[in-house]
C-alpha cells in the first residue's frame, strides 16, 4: 500500500471510497484528491488527513488515478490530463457507459485502463463493484483494482461487453430497491400503520430476506415459495403482481438502463 493512488472528482462514491481505503489501512500521506470547489478540497483535507491537488499534480504524482467525474465531464477530464500522464499508471474509470476504448485513444499509447461500476451502497461498505479490463491491464492492474474497491464491498470481474448490463442491475440497482420500499411504505400507511411502523416492518424483511439470498444457497423461487402457502396471502399478492406486470416493468425497466448506458458512451447527454 505504498503507491500513491488520487481520487479525481471526489463526490460522494469518492469520498466513500476514500474512507473506505482508510479502513482497509492505506495511509493518508498516500492519498490524494482533487475536487473542483477550494472549499470541498480543504473539506476532505480535514476530514482525513489527505492530500488535495490539482488534477496535473495527480497526473505527475499518483501511481494510480481513479476517475469518479460525470460522464459527460470525461473527455475534458482526460484532456487536462494526457499531457502529464505517463503511460506506466493505472487509470481506473468509474463513469458509467465510457469504455476503456475511450481512454486509450486520449491517453498515452500502452496506458493500463481499468473499467469499474460501482453502487452507492459502498457509502456503508455494502458495495457491489464489478471491474473490466481495458487492453493494456494486467492481472496485477486488476488485483490492484479489487484491493481497493474491496474496502468498500464485494468486487466481480466481468468481460467489459457486460457493463452495461451491469450497470442497469447494480449500479442503478440500490435505486429500484427504494422504490420499492417507498411504494410499500404507502401500502402500509394505506392499509392503517404509522409511516414509522410500515418503514421498519419494510427494512427489517428486506435485510431479512437479502441476507437469506446470499447465505443460504436456495434459488429466489424456492425461498419465494416457502412464504407462499396455498390460498394464503402471499399468493394472493403475488397473483396481482403478475396482473399488474411488474416482472415485464422491471426487465423493461433494466433494459432502459442498459440503453442509457450505451447512450452515454456515445456522448448522448438527452
Amino acid at each position: 500500500m505504498s503507491q500513491k493512488v488520487a481520487v479525481l472528482g471526489t463526490g460522494k462514491i469518492g469520498e466513500a471510497l476514500l474512507s473506505g481505503m482508510l479502513r482497509a489501512g492505506w495511509a493518508p500521506a498516500d492519498l490524494l484528491v482533487t475536487a473542483r470547489r477550494p472549499e470541498r478540497a480543504e473539506e476532505l483535507r480535514t476530514r482525513y488527513g489527505v492530500n488535495p491537488v490539482t488534477n496535473t499534480e495527480a497526473a505527475k504524482t499518483a501511481d494510480t488515478l481513479i476517475l469518479t467525474v460525470k460522464p459527460q465531464d470525461m473527455g475534458t477530464l482526460l484532456d487536462e490530463l494526457a499531457p502529464h500522464l505517463p503511460a506506466d499508471r493505472l487509470v481506473v474509470s468509474g463513469a458509467a457507459g465510457i469504455p476503456t476504448s475511450f481512454f486509450e485513444e486520449r491517453l498515452t499509447p500502452g496506458t493500463p485502463v481499468v473499467r469499474v461500476m460501482t453502487n452507492t451502497p459502498a457509502l456503508v461498505d455494502e458495495a457491489m463493484s464489478v471491474i473490466s479490463a481495458g487492453s493494456h491491464a494486467t492481472e496485477q492492474h486488476l488485483a490492484h483494482a479489487e484491493e481497493i474497491f474491496g474496502g468498500v464491498g464485494k468486487t466481480l470481474r466481468v468481460p467489459e461487453s457486460q457493463q452495461d448490463a451491469c450497470t442497469a442491475l447494480s449500479g442503478s440497482g440500490p435505486a429500484y430497491f427504494f422504490y420499492l420500499v417507498e411504494a410499500m411504505t404507502d401500502a402500509g400507511i394505506l392499509l392503517g400503520l404509522p409511516r414509522d411502523k410500515a418503514h421498519e416492518l419494510i427494512v427489517q424483511s428486506a435485510i431479512g430476506a437479502a441476507v437469506m439470498l446470499r447465505d443460504s444457497g436456495e434459488h429466489p423461487v424456492r425461498l419465494r415459495e416457502n412464504v407462499t402457502s396455498p390460498a394464503g396471502t402471499t399468493i394472493n399478492a403475488i397473483r396481482e403482481l403478475e396482473n399488474h406486470g411488474v416482472r415485464a416493468a422491471l426487465i423493461a425497466a433494466l433494459e432502459a438502463a442498459r440503453d442509457r448506458s450505451r447512450e452515454l458512451a456515445s456522448g448522448k447527454k438527452d
